[in-house]
Order: C-alpha cells, then sequence, then structure tokens
C-alpha cells in the first residue's frame, strides 16, 4: 500500500505525517515481521529504537565508581507504587508509541503476579501470575512462550499507542521471602513520534489465534519460508592448506539461504581454521570461522534455530537475507594444516537495492587464557563488537571454554547505542542474556536462542550460547557497542570467542577486524576426566577445576586432564555419587595424581572406610598407577556415596593439602 509522507528532521527522530490510508502496526502486523527475514535487511521504517528494562543492581552506576560490576541484580525496580490495598512494584515505564517484544524471567519459587496497564488505563490490560504469564500459557504457548534450561521467555509482541506500565506484586528486597524473588528483562521498542500503532488487547488476541498457531509452527521449521524464484549455486573440493574454495555472484539480489559442509581428519579443528569471508559490492563484511558462524561453537553440535541449523552429518545452514546492489563474493579459506573437502551451497532471490538496505555482517572476535579471579573479583567488560556507522544488531553466539567446573556467567551484557554513556541495556547475567537461568549445563533450542554445547561436568569445558533477535533486533544511527562482562566465581583461565551478526549501510565496520593467528589455533576439546557414573555432590570447601596435564607429559593422564581440588585443608570431604544398576560385586578403581604439595586422603564408601589412608606425596608431578580400594565389595542396587577426605600431609610435603583425581571406576568383578 503506497503511503504518502511529509517528514521534518527533529533530533534522532524524522517525523512524519502520515496518512490515513498508512497501515497502523499491530499485533497482526508484528506477527508477520517475525518470519519475514527480508525486513531486517532494511533500515527500519517506522523508525525505532530498542531499549531494556530489567533487574540488575542499581550500584552499577559509572565505569569509574564502585559497584559497576555489583551482582544482586534481582527484585529492583522503578518505583513502589499503592493500587488502592495492593503494592506494586513498577518494572517498565515507557512512553508510546512502541511494543513490548520480548520477556525473560526466572525466580527460586514463582509466585506473585504482573499486571500491564496500557494508555494510561488504570485497569491491566493483561494480569497472570508470573510463571503463567512468562514460560506458561496465559497468553500464547511454547515457542513463543517456554521454559528453557530453568529460564522463562516469552515473545509475543504487545503493542501499544500511548503508554505501558509493567508492575510485579511481591518486592524480594523488602520481604527476603523466596517466593517474592524476581529476576528480569523485558525488551521494548519505541516508535518515531507520529507512528500509528493499534494498542494490545484480549480481543486482537483471540482473533489472532490461527495466525499464531502458524506462526508456532513456521517458527520450528526455519526451512519452511523462503522467497519465491530462488536460484542455487553449488560449489565443492578439496581445499589444500592455505588455499580457498570461491564462489561469485554477479546478478543483484540477495543471498538468502547458504549452507557448507566440511570434512577432515580432524573436523573439529577444520571447523574453527576454515574461514567464512563473504564480501558484497567490495566491502568484506563477514569473515568468521564456519562453527562459530553458524552458531554451533567448537565442533559439530547439532541444534535447530529459526536463522541457523546445525545437521548430525556436519551440514551447516543459515537463512539470514543478505542483500546486495551488484556483486556478491564467497570465500571459505582454509588457514590450518590439513586438507579440507567442503561443499558450498548459496540460495539467491530477488532484492531490490534501496536507501534502506543493508549488508550482512558477522564479525569475531577471540580472547585465549583470560585470567579470572574468585568471586568476581577483577571483573570487567569483555568486548563483544563496537561498530560505527548505520545498522541493525541482529543476535551474537559466544564460544568459550572454561577450565574449571564453578560458574563462568555471571556477568551482565552492556549495549550502548549511538553514543550512550549509559548502556540503554544493562543485564542481569549472560545466561539470562542468553534465555536460560542458574547456571545450566544443559542442551536447551528454540527459534530464538540455543545451548547447543554443554560439556560438564558442571560448567566445565566448551560451552556454545546462541542468540537471534528477531523483533527485539536494535538499531543504530552512527554507533553501536556491546560489551559483556566476565565476571567468574573461581580463579582460572577461560577463553571467550565471541561472533556478532549485524545489518550495516555501506561504510558501516567493525573496530574489530579479521584474526587468522586466533582462527589457527589449535582448539581445546577435550572430555573432562572419566568418572564413569560418579558425578560431585556436593560443592566442598577450596576449589575444583579442571586442569590440563599435558605439560606434565603429554599422554601420562587419560584425557591429559585431571580433576584438581584445592585450597583445602585437613577434615574438608569431597562427596561423590554412583548409582549400580546391578546388585553385585564391584571393586572402586581410583587413579590418582602425587606431588610435592599433595595431601594424604582417606576414602569412604556409603560412610565405611575403604583401605587405610592413602599418601599423595611424590618429589614431582607425576600419575599413580591405578589402585583398588577395598578389595571385593558387595553392592546394592540403587545408589552409593564416595567421600574423599583429607586426613593430613607428608612430612616432606608443602602444606598445600591438594588432591588430583585422574580417573574412578566402579568395576564390576564376574
Amino acid at each position: 500500500m503506497s503511503t504518502r509522507l511529509c517528514c521534518i528532521a527533529l533530533g534522532f527522530w524524522m517525523v512524519c505525517c502520515q496518512s490515513a490510508t498508512a497501515t497502523p502496526i499491530s499485533l497482526n502486523s508484528l506477527l508477520d515481521e517475525m518470519t519475514d527475514r527480508a525486513a531486517l535487511a532494511s533500515f527500519p521504517d517506522p523508525a525505532y529504537t530498542c531499549k531494556q528494562a530489567s533487574s540488575y543492581d542499581p550500584k552499577s552506576t559509572s565505569p569509574d565508581k564502585p559497584g559497576w560490576f555489583a551482582n544482586n541484580d534481582r527484585s529492583f525496580f522503578i518505583r513502589e507504587e499503592k493500587n488502592g490495598d495492593r503494592t506494586e512494584w513498577v518494572m517498565m515505564d515507557a512512553e508510546g508509541p512502541g511494543a513490548i517484544v520480548r520477556w525473560w524471567v526466572t525466580s527460586g519459587k514463582y509466585e506473585g503476579t504482573i499486571r500491564v496497564y496500557l494508555d494510561g488505563e488504570t485497569e491491566p490490560t493483561i494480569e497472570a501470575r508470573v510463571d503463567q504469564l512468562v514460560g506458561g500459557t496465559a497468553l500464547v504457548g511454547a515457542p513463543l512462550s517456554e521454559e528453557n534450561a530453568r529460564g522463562r521467555n516469552l515473545y509475543l509482541p504487545i503493542p501499544y499507542a500511548k503508554h505501558c506500565k509493567v508492575t510485579f506484586d511481591r518486592n524480594f528486597q523488602k520481604s527476603k521471602k523466596r517466593g517474592d524473588l524476581l529476576y528480569y528483562q523485558i525488551n521494548y521498542r519505541t516508535y518515531a513520534p507520529g507512528a500509528r500503532v493499534q494498542t494490545f488487547n484480549q480481543r486482537w488476541l483471540a482473533a489472532a489465534k490461527a495466525k499464531i498457531a502458524r506462526l508456532q509452527t513456521t517458527l520450528l521449521d526455519p526451512a519452511s519460508v523462503m522467497p519465491k524464484r530462488a536460484a542455487v549455486v553449488t560449489e565443492n573440493g578439496t581445499i589444500d592448506a592455505g588455499r580457498s574454495l570461491k564462489m561469485e555472484i554477479e546478478k543483484p539480489g540477495a543471498v538468502c539461504k547458504l549452507s557448507v559442509r566440511l570434512d577432515a581428519e580432524d573436523r573439529t579443528q577444520a571447523l574453527r581454521s576454515t574461514v567464512l569471508e563473504m564480501e558484497f559490492d567490495d566491502e568484506t563484511t563477514v569473515w568468521c570461522p564456519v562453527g562459530d558462524f553458524f552458531g554451533g561453537g567448537v565442533g559439530v553440535n547439532p541444534y535447530t534455530g529459526w536463522y541457523r541449523k546445525v545437521d548430525k552429518d556436519g551440514t551447516m545452514t543459515c537463512w539470514w537475507v543478505m542483500p546486495f546492489k551488484e556483486e556478491c563474493e564467497i570465500n571459505l579459506k582454509n588457514l590450518g594444516k590439513q586438507k579440507v573437502t567442503a561443499v558450498v551451497t548459496a540460495t539467491t532471490c530477488p532484492s531490490k537495492w534501496n536507501d534502506r538496505s543493508m549488508h550482512f555482517h558477522a564479525t569475531w572476535r577471540q580472547q585465549r587464557n583470560i585470567k579470572t579471579a574468585s568471586g568476581g573479583k577483577k571483573a570487567f567488560d569483555w568486548n563483544f563488537l563496537t561498530a560505527q556507522g548505520k545498522g541493525v544488531f541482529a543476535g551474537d553466539t559466544l564460544t568459550l571454554l572454561n577450565r574449571a567446573t564453578g560458574w563462568w556467567g555471571e556477568g551482565d551484557e552492556k549495549i550502548y547505542v549511538d553514543d550512550e554513556t549509559f548502556p540503554s541495556h544493562f543485564g542481569t547475567g549472560t545466561e539470562d542474556y542468553y534465555g536460560y537461568a542458574w547456571c545450566t549445563p544443559k542442551f536447551f533450542q528454540s527459534p530464538f536462542h540455543a545451548q547447543p554445547r554443554a560439556e560438564g561436568p558442571k560448567n566445565y569445558g566448551n560451552v556454545t550460547n546462541t542468540r537471534v533477535r528477531l523483533l527485539d533486533a536494535i538499531p543504530f544511527e552512527s554507533s553501536f557497542r556491546f560489551d559483556m562482562e566476565i565476571w567468574h566465581w573461581q580463579a582460572t583461565n577461560v577463553d571467550y570467542a565471541a561472533t556478532t551478526y549485524w545489518y550495516g549501510r555501506p561504510g558501516a565496520k567493525a573496530t574489530i577486524g579479521p584474526m587468522p593467528g586466533e582462527a589457527t589455533e589449535p582448539v581445546e576439546y577435550r572430555t573432562a576426566p572419566k568418572l564413569s557414573g560418579f558425578k560431585l555432590l556436593n560443592r566442598p570447601v577450596g576449589r575444583i577445576e579442571i586442569q590440563d596435564m599435558r605439560v606434565f607429559g603429554k599422554g601420562r593422564w587419560r584425557g591429559d586432564d585431571q580433576l584438581w581440588w584445592q585450597n583445602a585443608k585437613p577434615g574438608n570431604k569431597l562427596e561423590l555419587g554412583a548409582s549400580v544398576k546391578k546388585e553385585g560385586k564391584y571393586q572402586v578403581m581410583l587413579s590418582l595424581t602425587k606431588a610435592p604439595d599433595y595431601a594424604t586422603i582417606q576414602v569412604y564408601l556409603d560412610g565405611k572406610k575403604l583401605g587405610e589412608p592413602l599418601d599423595l606425596y611424590a618429589p614431582t608431578v607425576t600419575p599413580a598407577e591405578p589402585i583398588a580400594f577395598g578389595g571385593v565389595l558387595n553392592l546394592d542396587q540403587g545408589k552409593h556415596r564416595l567421600t574423599i577426605e583429607i586426613v593430613g600431609a607428608n612430612g616432606k610435603a608443602r602444606k598445600s593439602y591438594m588432591v588430583g583425581i585422574d580417573q574412578i571406576e566402579l568395576k564390576p568383578i564376574d
């Protein structure tokens, strides 16, 4: 539908007087926009900003003042209000026209009611218990509203013409009751003045029931939406070390689907050392390792989202719409030392370039061996992306290696738009940003966010978190900066690699350039020490982490790792649990490490001593021979508890009382 406009520049906004025939923004139009991938490739019209209300700790006021990394990010609100006999705390208060486009919440115990007041009304348009509204079915079901790894999310848009206020009727900061606890984030759009918005109500929601049902199905099947008149181009071959596989597309249009499959002797390394480089209209805007680009991270990690998918056979696909005015060049560059076999398939579709069209960008940055400190001491902001120019931020993938079992992701996201001095998006935790909660090391996937890899045990090892933005994409006119706090509960070393997906008008650039040296570094793709059915039951005094033992001799420890217990003292205990599936005779096989500063330990099974105390002292760091503790044991079916207690140290040992476990196994005896 054509629309007559008269526009006046007014500060940031371009205020437009629309004719009466202009289609208003509504629940229906926003639902349509969610699956219109091409819409994200054009700078929005009508213009909008995207901001976030959250429960972040208000002690965070400025980077140069104490409290910037404060971590009490729960149950903080804008203000308190009285509504008759009821007290309500305001979570969000925004002038319209606008729309809520994403919610995330978590709690220890869900109690309390959220109320949404629209356009100044004194009665709420939406009123529901918090877990029924966000992640429940009060308005809509999955995947628009669902719980993933203990994080509750809601993506149903709630538009409003004039004003929106959201309240909660509990406050943990005052009551200290667990049922009143609330961590929350609300992302919302604010449109340019004059934009026509149809305010959400229950009648419009009921009328959209069939449309929502179709949308829910579509979001779970990303391949189901493809433009008409698409053309497919395929290149394949073997890429020698230092060489490239190139594809050129000279007909104007857009890449609307891209698939890559790599095979190599070490495919995990190939997915990091083989880089996808894309050039649009003589601008290189994509430079990213293949595994990171498709959101899987280290190795082949199958998952399905609305914009990306990784199959079990290693085929990786994305549906980002990538328009170009004249030409496009796609390169796979093998920066590694091995041959790589590749198949690249690009699907192109018609697209007309105009003054709102944008090029697609994927920017990758990695930093290895970042030192952390226990309890978030010396936390700092780590930059995902800084970009100059005009564009829209559309999502990101975080691939990290955590060398401790403790939680790595207390850090909050901080997003600055157009030279803001304080971030308009201030988060409550890294896992909250990615839609889950409570450090949950569990695979999950949804159309909007996923954890394709969580290596374990607990939060040890390679982890991949990824998120795409549909209605919650963030436009910027001149600059964009995304920082994430590195805030760890343990002192260790971590590796961070961030891929950011964004669109930019010609000339927009990231301050971070290609990093070939980082892409060619060996991938640490290791499993943790084999505990053969045992799992940690307690958080012992001291620190537990996975230690890389290759420095003491590669191949001497199984998997080149050990479970390392540090900073403990005599009397402290490490509890491990195991489940016996069949009653019978067993031996506890324990492979340990000896070293100059290691402890003397006593081992128990179900509270009974297994053998005599074991001295782990040795003049040098060395793996001990496997030991069968306690001889042959008659074990019942069910759960059993193995306890390792520090009881002292050899007189020659430095009194650090450390313990290193290479392998534990409950071995059945025939």
